[in-house]
Formats: structure tokens, sequence, C-alpha cells
């Protein structure tokens, strides 16, 4: 393994939690806080816990029809029926009944902003493989494994009570980033503080988002609530170029949600800020290669980076280069060698691929002695070189000569001699 050490600090300091080393401190049970735009995480308390999700599990079902809808197997305009199944769910609720015929865009605005699970089931009646409820669920969590959620099961599309409905703050965290950047047309839909389906419940009018109008960025997602997971908020803010995702569950009231979800906003946008490291391309080391026409090739960086620093640690930063070496040729431009490692005291290591700068083909027969040569130099010393008039430091191999000498000419006769 080798390795370069790049940039300010000579070695990578040790890292320790997050939350501790920023001495953040919530009364969540869980909590789960990502910075989208750099991948960092900021706070993970019991994030892999598996437990009740209440009505933020509903993201799935969102997740899931937005890709239906997408793929053309659903549309925005097309009406669904509603079940008996359906209609007969309490709780939050757009009061569907069976005669009524849906539009897909009311139905998704009805889990959305009324948390519906009425409109939660008929969708998932409609997207499931035998258009069941449980049959959805089944479907909900494959997919969530598919996309890295390994501490979700779901028995049911809108969190009703069950002792199999689990999910952790960190698979919310995963769920939510994705709705935002795989679904940027839908996204807005989760920032709309009202909808009045049909007029016939203005009691079940408002988004139950606490912090959306607050004028701290906050722009999504979901609530949830039910008396064995307390009360939770999947959240997302965005303030300048920077997004922010956070998970909390467990809170006893809807004001301390409140409370909490603009604190974690307000310390995350305030304690970190974002430096950028370098634009994509950008040269950032080299790495030995093997058997190749060259024997180096520079390693750039595959995209824009930027990191995250907490706004009172200052800018230094320890990182590396890494790779498995020497990298045997042929390489190809743009081929992925190695990762800069960023390291930030308190704070997770950023890991970055870098790319090869250029094409290095395989060597011809010259250079690939020449490396022969010098491998049996370093392992046995000029003892080991058996191959006359070659020499493993020489820029060129000596030339080849013929075994049997040329005979030298005779001398010319002169005019006295006869």
């Amino acid at each position: 393994m080798i390795r370069a050490v790049f940039l300010a600090a000579a070695t990578l300091v040790a890292l320790t939690p997050l939350a501790h080393a920023q001495g953040f401190e919530t009364p969540a049970r869980a909590a789960y806080v990502l910075d989208h735009t750099t991948g960092t995480e900021l706070l993970a308390k019991n994030a892999d816990e598996a437990l009740p999700p209440a009505s933020m599990s509903k993201l799935m079902t969102l997740y899931m029809a937005f890709e239906a809808i997408a793929s053309g197997r659903l549309s925005a305009d097309q009406r669904l029926p509603v079940s008996e199944h359906a209609a007969s769910y309490g709780g939050s609720s757009m009061f569907l009944d069976t005669t009524d015929r849906v539009r897909v865009e009311d139905l998704l605005r009805g889990v959305v902003v009324l948390s519906g699970n009425d409109a939660s089931a008929v969708l998932a009646e409609a997207l499931s493989p035998d258009g069941t409820e449980a049959g959805f669920a089944r479907l909900m969590t494959e997919r969530a494994r598919e996309m890295g959620m390994m501490n979700s099961t779901f028995a049911n599309s809108n969190g009703w009570p069950d002792p199999r409905q689990r999910m952790s703050m960190r698979d919310l965290g995963i769920l939510a980033s994705h709705l935002i950047s795989d679904f940027p047309t839908f996204y807005p839909m989760f920032a709309e503080q009202e909808f009045e389906f049909d007029g016939r419940v203005p009691s079940n009018s408002q988004n139950r988002n606490p912090i959306l109008g607050l004028g701290i960025g906050a722009d999504g997602l979901k609530t949830g609530h039910t008396s064995e997971a307390g009360y939770g908020l999947v959240g997302s803010a965005k303030q300048g170029e920077r997004r922010v995702i956070f998970v909390i569950t467990g809170l006893d009231s809807t004001e301390s949600r409140r409370v909490e979800a603009e604190r974690i906003v307000n310390w995350s946008f305030r304690q970190f800020a974002q430096r950028d490291i370098g634009a994509a391309g950008t040269r950032i080391s080299e790495a030995e290669v093997w058997m190749g026409e060259r024997n180096r090739v520079g390693l750039t960086l595959a995209e824009d980076v930027s990191v995250l620093l907490p706004v009172m640690s200052g800018d230094d930063l320890a990182a590396e280069v890494v790779y498995q070496g020497p990298v045997e040729a042929p390489i190809e431009k743009g081929q992925a060698l190695a990762e800069l490692v960023i390291a930030r005291e308190g704070m997770p290591a950023t890991r970055v691929p870098l790319v090869a700068e250029t094409g290095v083909a395989r060597g011809g027969f010259v250079p690939r002695v020449k490396v022969a040569a010098s491998v049996l130099f370093d392992r046995f010393g000029p003892e080991g070189l058996t191959l006359p008039g070659l020499d493993p430091l020489a820029e060129d191999p000596a030339p080849e000569t013929d075994a049997t000498p040329e005979a030298e000419p005779a001398t010319p006769a002169t005019e006295d001699e006869t």
C-alpha cells in the first residue's frame, strides 16, 4: 500500500463522534443529520436502531409512487378507486369513501400535506403486485434494501402501528436524500402548507411540518406521530448553496418537535462552513506505473470537491492520497486509481475518487525488460542480473553485439613488395 501525504498536515487526526466533538445534545430518542451538499454526517444518535417510524414511513410510499409516474406505470391525472380497506383507516385522513375515484396528484398531496392514511393505501393497492396493501408493503421492503436501507421493514404503506413496521433514522435520511435528488419536479410539493381536497374537511387542510414558513429555508418533508413512536420529523432546509437533511423521533409533544427541529437547522448552518478543495480535473498527485510506457501517471479529482468544517476549528485539514500500487498498465484516461482521504478533527473522513489524468499504454519489449531487471536488482543485487549488457538503472540497454568478432582487414601491399 502506497500512501502519499497531501495538503497541510503530516498525519491523519484521530476521529471522534461528531455529536460529542461539537457539543450538540438532543432530547430526541434517535436523530440523524446529514449535510446533503457535501455528504457529511453531522449528527448520529441511535441512528441505526430500527424504530417505529409512524407516518414518516409514508415517504417510502411516495418514493415508489414517484417512480411509477416517472416510468409511465402511473399518471398524475389517472383516477384511482377507493377500496373498503383503504376507506377504513382512521387517524390522519382525506376522509375518502368507496364512491370516490381520486386523481393520483390529489392522492399525492393528500399524503404529503394531509398525511392521509387512506390516500397511502389507495396508492399502495394500485401499485401492489397482488392488489393488496400487504403485497405493496413487501415490495416496499425489497425496494428499500435495493436503496441501501438495511434497517427498514414494512407491514403497511402509511406507518399504522404494527410491530413489523420499522425504520432507522439513517434509513429515513437516505430516503429523504433520494427524494430530493431523484425527483426534483415533485419535491416542491413538500413545501406546500395547505391542501383543501374537495373542501370536505376544512379542519384537516394544513401541513403538519412545524418549521415551514419560519424563514430558515425549511421546505420538507414529513412528520410522524403515534403513542409508541412519539413525535418525529424528517425535515430538510436549504440556505444559500447548502442543504441539510435531518431526522428526529421520540419527542414528547408537537412543541418539543418544533423547537428541536429549528434548533437542529440553526446549529447545522451556523456551526459549519463549506470550503472548496478543488474542481474536477485538478491534479492532486501521481501514481507509480508498472510495465507501462511511462513510470508515473497524474491523479486528478473526478468531481468538484467541497468539505464542511466546524467554524471554530480553523482551516486545518489532514489528507492523503491512497492507492494500491504500482498500478499495472495499460491505464485508461479517467480510470479510477486512488482516493483522496480528507480528515478534519472531530468529523468523519471524506473520501474522494481520483482518476488517471492521461492514458498509459503497456510498454514494449525494452521497457518490460528494464522493469524486470530492476525487480531482480532490488531483490538480489547485481548478482541477480544475468542478462549481459543490461544495466537496470540505465536509460536504454546496451546495444547487442555479434558473438564472433569481425576479422581485421589485411594491410595493403606497397609497390616495393612482390
